[in-house]
C-alpha cells in the first residue's frame, strides 16, 4: 500500500482560502516530519483572508503577524499560493480530488446573517462586512456607497466587528490618519456629518460579546464620547452569578470598562456613541430609505451563562439615517461539499468532514467553516493544528490522487485566461503598497481592485 509524506511518495495538500487558518494549516504540515506538497487556493489576488480584509485599519499591532505568515510561506519551498482562483466556479473540488490527497477548507464565513426583519433590505440598510471591506479597501466592496451625511448611525450588535465599525466612524480624520484604511473610505468618512452612534445589543452588559481591549478604545477617542445607562448595571441576581462563573473573566474585565464610562460627567464632544443594551431589532422603516429603527425591550430570562433576551412587548424608536448590522457569519456552500446551513459550516468531527454520519477521508476544515465565527485571530492556531493531527492520523485511509502534480490542474486555469498571483507577486504587491503608503505617511495604501492587485504583481522590473 502507497505511503503518504515519504520522499517518493509525497503527501499533496490543497488549502482551499489563504487566511490565517490556511497558514497555521501549513505551520503545522511544514513542521510535521513528513514529506509534503502543499497549494493554497484563494479567490483574490492576496493572501491573509481576514487580517488583510477584517482586522481593523486602526489596529497595526495585529496585522503584524502578517510577517510571521510571510515566513512560513517564504521558508517552505514545497508550498505554493495560488490567487485568483475560485474553487467551486475556476475549478472544481472534484478536479482538486484528482491532483491532491486532502483537501483542507479554510474559506471561513463570507456571509452574514440575516436579522429577519422588516425593513432590513432598505437602502441605507448594510452588512458590517460590507462596511469594513469598504474601508479595508477589499475588492468585493470597494463600490459600495454609504450615507455619511444624515446625524445618527445605528450598530446592531455588539461583537468586535460591531465595535470596530463603530469605532471608525467615530473617529477624526487625524486619528485614521495612521492607520491603512482605503483612500476612499478615508475621504468619506472625513467628511462624515454623523454624530450620535449607537451600538445596540439584545442582552445586557453582563453578555457583551467585545473585548476589553475593544470597548475600551471607546474611552480614548479625541472627538467622541462613550454613553451608557446607569441603570443597566442594577444587575439581578442571575447576573451577579453569571459575572462570578469562574470562566467568565471576559465579563468582569468588559465590566469594570463599562461601569468607568458610566460614571463619567459628558465633556461635550462632537460625537457620541451610545453603547444601548436590552434592545432587539423589530423593523427598519423608511419612505424608500432608512428613517427609523424600531427595537422592542428585553429582559434576561434563564440561569447563569445561559441567559437569553425575550421581548416585554415595550418599543423604542431611533430616528436615523444609516444601519450596520452585525449579527453573525456563516460559510458559504461550494458545491461537491457537504453543508450545514443551520449552523453555517462545513459538517465535521475534529475536522474531518462528514456526510451524516459518514467520515469522508481526505476532506477537512479549519477556522470558521469549520466551527462557526468564534474567537479571535489566534484561536485559528490550535483550531488548525487539531484538524491536521486529524488528517495525518487518517493517512493509511485516504485515498492517494491519481495525478500526482499539478501542472495539467495550471494549464487548466491558464486556458481559462486566468491570470493567478503567486506569494512571489504577492511580495512585489506587498512592496508598492508599502511604497504608497510612506508617500503618505501612512503604513500602506492598498490597491483596492482586483485589476491593480494583478497588474500591480506583474511590473516590468520583475519580467
Amino acid at each position: 500500500m502507497t505511503k503518504l509524506g515519504t520522499e517518493t511518495t509525497p503527501l499533496r495538500v490543497a488549502i482551499i482560502g489563504a487566511g490565517p487558518s490556511a497558514f497555521y494549516v501549513l505551520d503545522a504540515l511544514s513542521k510535521s516530519g513528513l514529506n509534503v506538497e502543499i497549494d493554497a487556493f484563494d479567490r483574490l489576488p492576496t493572501p491573509f483572508g481576514l487580517l488583510r480584509g477584517g482586522v481593523a485599519p486602526d489596529h497595526q499591532r495585529m496585522k503584524s503577524v502578517g510577517k510571521a505568515y510571510e515566513k512560513m510561506a517564504v521558508s517552505n519551498p514545497k508550498f505554493r499560493f495560488i490567487g485568483n482562483v475560485k474553487i467551486g466556479k475556476d475549478i472544481s473540488v472534484a478536479e482538486l480530488k484528482n491532483h491532491y490527497d486532502a483537501l483542507v477548507f479554510a474559506c471561513g464565513a463570507e456571509t452574514d446573517r440575516k436579522l429577519g426583519i422588516p425593513g432590513e433590505d432598505l437602502p441605507g440598510s448594510h452588512t458590517a462586512t460590507e462596511f469594513v471591506g469598504w474601508y479595508n479597501g477589499h475588492p468585493d466592496y470597494r463600490d459600495r456607497v454609504f450615507n455619511l451625511n444624515g446625524k445618527t448611525a445605528v450598530v446592531i450588535g455588539q461583537g468586535n466587528v460591531a465595535i470596530d465599525v463603530t469605532r471608525i466612524m467615530a473617529k477624526t480624520d487625524a486619528e485614521l490618519a495612521s492607520s491603512d484604511i482605503a483612500a476612499h473610505a478615508q475621504a468619506a468618512l472625513k467628511d462624515s456629518q454623523i454624530q450620535d452612534l449607537y451600538l445596540v445589543g439584545r442582552r445586557g452588559p453582563v453578555q457583551s460579546a467585545f473585548t476589553e481591549l475593544e470597548i475600551k478604545e471607546m474611552g480614548e477617542l479625541s472627538e467622541a464620547e462613550p454613553i451608557v445607562n446607569p441603570a443597566d448595571f442594577d444587575l439581578s441576581e442571575i447576573d451577579e452569578a453569571e459575572l462570578q462563573l469562574e470562566t467568565n473573566h471576559k465579563a468582569r474585565k468588559n465590566m469594570g470598562v463599562l461601569r468607568e464610562f458610566a460614571t463619567h460627567e459628558p465633556k461635550g464632544k462632537k460625537k457620541r456613541v451610545h453603547i444601548q443594551f436590552y434592545s432587539s431589532p423589530k423593523e427598519i422603516t423608511g419612505n424608500g430609505k432608512v428613517e427609523k429603527i424600531i427595537f422592542e425591550k428585553t429582559k434576561l430570562v434563564g440561569a447563569p451563562g445561559a441567559q437569553q433576551a425575550v421581548g416585554t412587548g415595550e418599543t423604542i424608536e431611533i430616528p436615523c439615517d444609516i444601519v450596520l448590522r452585525s449579527v453573525g457569519y456563516r460559510g458559504i456552500e461550494i458545491e461537491g461539499v457537504p453543508f450545514e446551513a443551520k449552523k453555517g459550516i462545513f459538517p465535521n468531527d475534529e475536522g474531518r468532514l462528514k456526510e451524516g454520519e459518514t467520515p469522508l477521508y481526505g476532506m477537512y476544515a479549519v477556522g470558521w467553516i469549520k466551527r462557526g465565527p468564534s474567537g479571535v485571530l489566534g484561536s485559528n492556531k490550535p483550531c488548525s493544528t487539531a484538524t491536521v493531527k486529524t488528517l495525518l492520523e487518517d493517512l493509511d485511509k485516504i485515498t492517494p490522487a491519481p495525478h500526482r502534480d499539478s501542472s495539467a490542474l495550471i494549464e487548466k486555469i491558464k486556458n481559462k485566461a486566468i491570470q493567478t498571483v503567486s506569494f512571489e507577486d504577492w511580495l512585489e504587491i506587498d512592496k508598492q503598497e508599502i511604497a504608497r503608503g510612506q508617500a503618505v505617511g501612512k503604513p500602506r495604501e492598498k490597491f483596492v481592485t482586483a485589476e491593480a492587485l494583478i497588474a500591480a504583481s506583474k511590473t516590468v522590473s520583475k519580467e
